[in-house]
């Protein structure tokens, strides 16, 4: 047996994200130290922008197909994808195809997620779930949120996380841990750039209630381009920029969710679960 841990973030091309996920790989490395640990982007965007700036970079299947070269058996991936979304979807679908599409099984655990588990190729690949799969990753994600806040906030002022957003049906995920958060803090607001709830259906609801500063957080893995520019950019459809024209003093804090040790906890423990599927064990 030759296990592997494959981490598939969407991807960033700045600095500070790929510090942060170099953080977020030193953490695995901790937890699972006895196995190799490799990485892939699922975002073709990313990696074409970084192949310009020679740095190179594996989609999901890539990085299968150079683990099976070196002879791994076993391979837990670890999604780092916040819904259950197409990305998460395509990580999936790529992974069952570099098993050879064979003998593939889609189980509910205990707590009633959905995993599935590939033989073929490889003896055994498993796939670890996003942060928002679950009821519980929800309500435990909430509470990771509000951890997250700006120290500086007061309870006069609003924060607004901006996820991405889609049309895909795992959208409902920001509308749950929306729904629960705002159970524990009523003056803490999310919204997507795609999807359902996006800034046009927050602010309303931010002058409603006359906020008059409102904290501006990326709810993103890593900060990449969307949270640096449409989030916090200068341009007049950045969500900074409509803060401020709609009176608010806005301030963007660019920090992104694998900076915070809450949600890597989450991400980790479902790594866990991808292992001790993988291997009969914990990690």
């Amino acid at each position: 047996m030759k296990p592997g841990i494959l981490l598939a973030a969407f991807g960033a091309s700045n600095r500070q994200a790929h510090q942060t996920l170099r953080l977020f790989d030193e953490k695995v490395r901790q937890r699972f130290a006895d196995v190799p640990v490799r990485w892939a982007f699922t975002s073709g965007l990313i990696r074409d922008r970084l192949a310009a700036r020679r740095m190179k970079t594996d989609s999901v299947t890539k990085a299968l197909q150079k683990m099976c070269f070196e002879k791994y058996t076993h391979v837990a991936v670890q999604s780092l994808h916040i819904i259950p979304g197409a990305e998460y979807d395509d990580l999936e679908a790529e992974a069952v195809q570099m098993a050879g599409g064979r003998d593939c099984s889609l189980a509910p655990p205990a707590d009633g997620g959905v995993f599935f588990t590939a033989q073929a190729r490889f003896e055994k690949i498993t796939v670890g779930r996003p942060l928002l799969h679950s009821d519980a990753d929800v309500t435990r994600a909430a509470r990771a949120l509000l951890a997250s806040l700006p120290p500086e906030r007061t309870a006069h002022d609003a924060v607004v996380f901006m996820g991405h957003g889609t049309w895909h049906a795992g959208d409902s995920r920001y509308d749950d841990l929306s729904a629960a958060v705002r159970r524990m803090d009523a003056g803490v607001f999310i919204g997507t750039m795609d999807g359902s709830h996006t800034i046009d259906h927050v602010l309303p609801l931010l002058l409603q209630e006359g906020y008059c500063r409102v904290f501006l957080q990326p709810l993103l893995s890593v900060v990449g381009r969307h949270a640096v520019r449409d989030m916090a950019g200068d341009h007049p459809e950045s969500w900074r920029s409509r803060i401020a024209a709609a009176g608010m003093v806005c301030l963007p804090v660019l920090q992104g969710m694998v900076e915070h040790a809450a949600f890597v906890d989450i991400w980790i423990d479902h790594l866990d679960e991808a292992m001790e599927r993988l291997l009969g064990s914990r990690g």
